[in-house]
């Protein structure tokens, strides 16, 4: 009994095991580099996760202005692999309807429409969501990557 007692609390007591990055973690971390990535080209922060509200609507995870006045709605899309098609091929038409929706409704807050458009960012590769420096990924930033009429 005495050898089971010890064998639990040296589990116990031991190292903590490594816990994988959640899902939010990484779509975070995607987010935080496309920021900089957008910020370093110029872009300003307008609104970051904007949200229609109630079930079923849509999300924009940054929504940007160009020095030019341009409004940006960016989708971040990141894929360690490109199976599947990568991370472009999970912009799917159902995605953009959606992206769509949350932009209408962001628009009306507004009061005016300014020039608009659709953007994507793309990172390729695993991310680890504690670096700092991101080692062996590729970002692409599709600039009217979808519209708004083509999604409807």
């Amino acid at each position: 009994m005495e050898c089971l007692q010890t064998m639990w609390f040296s589990k116990k007591q031991g190292a903590p095991e490594p816990t994988r990055p959640t899902t939010k973690g990484m779509g975070d971390a995607a987010e935080d580099m496309a920021l900089a990535h957008l910020q370093r080209h110029g872009l300003v922060l307008v609104r970051r996760n904007f949200k229609t509200p109630g079930r079923g609507g849509g999300e924009v995870d940054l929504i940007m202005r160009e020095p030019d006045g341009t409004l940006v709605f960016v989708e971040v899309r990141q894929r360690a692999s490109n199976r599947q098609g990568g991370a472009g091929a999970s912009i799917t038409p159902n995605k953009q309807r959606r992206i769509v929706l949350a932009a209408r409704h962001f628009l009306l807050r507004l009061g005016s429409e300014p020039a608009c458009r659709f953007d994507a960012v793309l990172i390729h590769g695993r991310l680890e969501p504690t670096a700092q420096i991101q080692e062996s990924v590729r970002i692409d930033w599709l600039r009217a990557a979808f519209d708004a009429s083509a999604s409807f």
